[in-house]
C-alpha cells in the first residue's frame, strides 16, 4: 500500500468535503466560466482522435469537454465520489477509480498507451509527498513512445518546480517546455504556477 494521499486525508477528515468540491465545480460550469483552459491546450497538441488520460480527472471537467471534441478519454481518480460526479456530467471518457501512485490501467482492460497525459487542477500537490516521484514513473508506463506529459500546479503549496523537475528525470522523463499558465506565459524563477510539457527521455 502507497501513502494516502492529501486529498483523501483531507476526506476522511470532513467526509462532507468531496461533496463541497464537486457543487463548487457545477456551481462555476453554471455560472458561466471558463472550466476548459488546460484541455484546450491539451486538445491544440494532440492529433483528432487521440489516446488522452486525464490523471486526478476530479468530476471530469477537463476529460469531458476533451471527449466531447472527439478524442479516446480515460479519467482517472482515487476519489470514488468525484469519478461518480462525472459519470453524471459528462457522456464519453472511461471513468476509472485508482490511486495514481498505484496506477495500473491494463487491470481495468485498458491496455493502449496514452498519446498524451494530463495532470492539472493541482493533482500533484494533492498527492502524498512521498509518492510523487512514483505517480510520474506511472504516467511514463502509460505512455506511448512519441507520447507527452502535461503537468500543472501552483508552486507555493509544497511541491517546488526543481523538485518535480528531479522526479521527472528519475521516472524517465525529460521537460521540453516549462511554462507558467496553460495560455503559454513562461516560466520564470518567480512563477507562482508551473506548467510542465514532458516526454520520454532521449538517454
Amino acid at each position: 500500500m502507497v501513502e494516502q494521499s492529501i486529498w483523501m486525508q483531507k476526506v476522511a477528515a470532513d467526509p462532507g468535503h468531496s461533496a463541497w468540491y464537486i457543487e463548487r465545480m457545477r456551481g462555476l460550469a453554471r455560472a458561466g466560466d471558463d472550466l476548459a483552459g488546460e484541455a484546450r491546450l491539451i486538445d491544440a497538441m494532440a492529433e483528432r482522435g487521440s489516446r488522452i488520460l486525464d490523471a486526478g480527472c476530479g468530476p471530469g471537467r477537463v476529460a469531458g469537454w476533451l471527449a466531447s471534441v472527439g478524442h479516446d478519454v480515460v479519467g482517472v481518480d482515487v476519489d470514488p465520489a468525484l469519478i461518480e460526479a462525472a459519470e453524471e456530467d459528462y457522456q464519453g471518457p472511461r471513468w476509472v477509480v485508482s490511486d495514481l501512485a498505484e496506477l495500473d490501467l491494463s487491470a481495468h482492460g485498458v491496455t493502449e498507451p496514452f498519446d498524451l497525459i494530463v495532470c492539472a487542477g493541482n493533482v500533484m500537490t494533492f498527492l502524498a509527498s512521498s509518492t510523487r516521484g512514483t505517480v510520474l514513473q506511472r504516467f511514463r508506463e502509460h505512455l506511448a513512445p512519441e507520447g507527452r506529459v502535461a503537468v500543472g500546479f501552483g508552486t507555493g503549496r509544497g511541491y517546488e518546480p526543481d523538485e518535480f523537475f528531479a522526479h521527472a528525470e528519475a521516472a524517465g522523463l525529460q521537460t521540453d517546455l516549462a511554462l507558467s499558465t496553460w495560455d503559454l506565459r513562461p516560466f520564470r524563477e518567480d512563477s507562482n504556477f508551473l506548467v510542465a510539457v514532458l516526454s520520454i527521455s532521449s538517454r
